[in-house]
C-alpha cells in the first residue's frame, strides 16, 4: 500500500502567530470562566450556608438551558449578515456582557435567607449562562473557519489549547484567593472581589478575537445562505430545525461526538476515584497524606498536558490527525492501565508515574477534535451548500457539557456501589477498596479504547480533506481563504 500523500501548508493559508496568540487567549478566557463559575461556587456553603444539594442544583440547573441556547445560537452566529461579519459583533458584544453579569452574579448581601440566595443565584446564574454562550460559540466557530488548510487548523488548535490550559493553572487557587485574610476580610468579600477581577481579566481579553481577528468566510456563507431575519419567525425555526437535523445527521461528525463523550466522561466518571484511592488504599486512609500525593499527580499531569499539546500538535502535521489522535488515546489508554501497579502502598511516589501518559487523552482530544469538526463543516458544505461552523461547535460543545454533568451525577452512584462508608475512615473493606480501584482503572481503559475504534472510523483523512477542498474552491470559484 503506497503511504499517504503529506500536504504542504501553502504561504496564504497560514495564521500569522499572533493572530494565532489572540485566537488562543479567547481559549484561556473560555476555561477561566468554567473554572471560576464552578471553583466558586464551595463560597456558597463555606461562606453564606447554603446547602450542598442546593449548591449543586444551582451548578446543574442553569445547563439544561444549554441544550437549547447553544444550537440556538450556533444558528444565528451562521446566519447573521452584518458589515462585521458573523462571529465578531457577538464575541466582543458578549464578552462585555458576560464580564458585567458575573461581577453582579458574587455581589451577595450578607444576611439573608437561603432561599433568597438562591433564587438570586439562580436567576443570576440563567443570564450568565446565556451571555457565556452568546460570547462562547462564536468564538469557537471563528476558530473553524480561520483557516481553510487541514494542517494549519491543527496547529491554530494546538496554539489554543496551550493557551487555555494557563487558566487551568490558575483556577485551582481561586478557594485560597478568597479565603485568605491579607486580600479579603472573609470569603464573601473574597468572592466578590475576585468576581471584580476575573470579569476586568475576561472582557480585556475576551474583545481581542472580535477586534483583531476576520472572518475569511464572510463572502462564502453571504452567497450561500440566508439572513436570520429572512422569511419570518416561523420560517426561521423551521430552517433551524432543518439545520440541526442536517448537523445530527453528519456520520464523520457523530463519531467524534462519540470518541469525545467516551473519552472526556470516561475520564470524568472516574474523577473523584483517584482521591479515593490514593488516600484509602495507597496512603491507608490518612486524608492529608493522600491529598499531598494527589495533589503531586494532578500538578505532574498539568504540566505534561502542555507538552502533550505541543507534541500532538506536530504529531497531528505529520501523520494526519485521525492517526495521531488514535495514538495519543492508545497512550492514555496505557497510563490508565499502569494506575494498578503503580498505585503502591509500599512506593506511595509512583502515583505520579500514569499522570503524564493519561493527560494524552485529554490533551489529544481538544487539540485534535476541534480541528477535526473545522474539516466535519468543510465536508457539508459539500452536500448542504451551507457554513454551518456555529451550529456543529455548539452541538459539540453542548454534548461536551451534557456528558460531562451525567458523568459527575453518575460517579456518585458508583461510589456507593462500591461500599464506600466515611464513617469507617481507614477500615474501609478489601473489597471496597477492590471495587475502587477497578472503577478506576477499567472504566476509563475501557472508554478510551472504544473511542479508538470511533476515531478509526472517522472517514474524513488528509487526503479527503483536501479533495473536499478542492471541489469546493471549484464550485465558489475563488479560494477557500475569501476575505469578508
Amino acid at each position: 500500500m503506497n503511504a499517504p500523500v503529506h500536504h504542504e501548508t501553502a504561504a496564504k493559508d497560514r495564521i500569522s502567530f499572533g493572530h494565532r496568540i489572540i485566537y488562543g487567549l479567547g481559549a484561556f478566557v473560555n476555561n477561566l470562566l468554567a473554572g471560576a463559575s464552578g471553583g466558586m461556587m464551595i463560597v456558597l456553603n463555606l461562606g453564606f450556608g447554603m446547602n450542598p444539594a442546593l449548591v449543586g442544583l444551582l451548578g446543574a440547573l442553569p445547563r439544561i438551558t444549554d441544550a437549547f441556547t447553544d444550537p440556538m445560537m450556533g444558528y444565528i452566529s451562521d446566519n447573521t449578515r452584518t458589515r462585521w461579519g458573523r462571529r465578531r459583533p457577538y464575541i466582543f458584544g458578549g464578552a462585555i456582557a458576560v464580564g458585567l453579569i458575573f461581577i453582579f452574579l458574587w455581589q451577595l448581601p450578607e444576611g439573608r435567607s437561603e432561599t433568597f440566595y438562591f433564587v438570586y443565584f439562580l436567576i443570576g446564574s440563567l443570564f450568565f449562562y446565556l451571555a457565556y454562550t452568546v460570547w462562547a460559540t462564536p468564538w469557537v466557530a471563528l476558530g473553524f473557519e480561520l483557516t481553510a488548510d487541514y494542517h494549519e487548523r491543527t496547529r491554530l488548535m494546538g496554539t489554543s489549547n496551550f493557551i487555555g490550559q494557563l487558566a487551568y493553572v490558575a483556577s485551582p487557587w481561586f478557594l485560597w484567593i478568597m479565603s485568605y485574610e491579607g486580600f479579603f476580610a472573609n470569603q464573601r468579600e473574597g468572592a466578590a472581589g475576585l468576581a471584580i477581577i476575573i470579569a476586568v481579566i475576561v472582557i480585556a481579553i475576551g474583545v481581542l478575537p472580535a477586534i483583531f481577528l476576520r472572518e475569511p468566510f464572510k463572502a462564502v456563507a453571504t452567497a450561500e445562505g440566508k439572513a436570520t431575519s429572512s422569511g419570518g419567525m416561523l420560517n426561521i425555526l423551521k430552517s433551524f430545525f432543518q439545520g440541526f437535523g442536517t448537523v445530527l445527521q453528519s456520520r464523520p461528525f457523530l463519531l467524534l461526538c462519540a470518541a469525545t463523550f467516551l473519552i472526556f466522561n470516561g475520564f470524568m466518571l472516574i474523577a473523584s476515584f483517584q482521591f479515593y484511592v490514593i488516600i484509602y488504599y495507597v496512603c491507608g486512609g490518612n486524608e492529608t497524606l493522600g491529598a499531598q500525593y494527589a495533589g503531586y499527580a494532578g500538578s505532574v499531569g498539568a504540566v505534561a498536558t502542555f507538552a502533550v499539546v505541543v507534541f500532538v500538535t506536530w504529531l497531528g502535521t505529520k501523520i494526519g490527525k485521525r492517526r495521531a489522535l488514535m495514538i495519543a488515546i492508545g497512550i492514555s489508554v496505557v497510563g490508565y492501565l499502569l494506575k494498578w501497579p503503580a498505585y503502591n502502598p509500599e512506593i506511595p511516589w509512583l502515583v505520579m508515574l500514569p499522570a503524564p501518559l493519561m493527560a494524552f487523552g485529554l490533551g489529544g482530544l481538544f487539540t485534535l477534535v476541534p480541528s477535526m469538526i473545522a474539516d466535519v463543516v468543510d465536508f457539508d458544505e459539500i452536500t448542504s451548500y451551507e457554513r454551518r461552523e456555529g451550529m456543529f461547535g455548539s452541538i459539540y460543545w453542548w454534548v461536551v457539557k451534557l456528558g460531562m454533568a451525567a458523568a459527575l451525577a453518575a460517579g456518585g452512584f458508583l461510589l456507593n456501589a462500591t461500599g464506600f462508608a466515611v464513617e469507617l475512615g481507614s477500615a474501609q473493606t478489601e473489597q471496597t477498596l477492590f471495587l475502587m480501584r477497578i472503577f478506576d482503572v477499567v472504566i476509563p481503559a475501557v472508554t478510551s479504547a472504544i473511542a479508538i475504534w470511533a476515531v478509526w472510523r472517522f472517514p474524513i483523512t488528509e487526503e479527503t480533506a483536501y479533495d473536499v477542498r478542492a471541489e469546493l474552491e471549484a464550485r465558489r470559484g475563488a479560494t477557500a481563504s475569501e476575505t469578508g
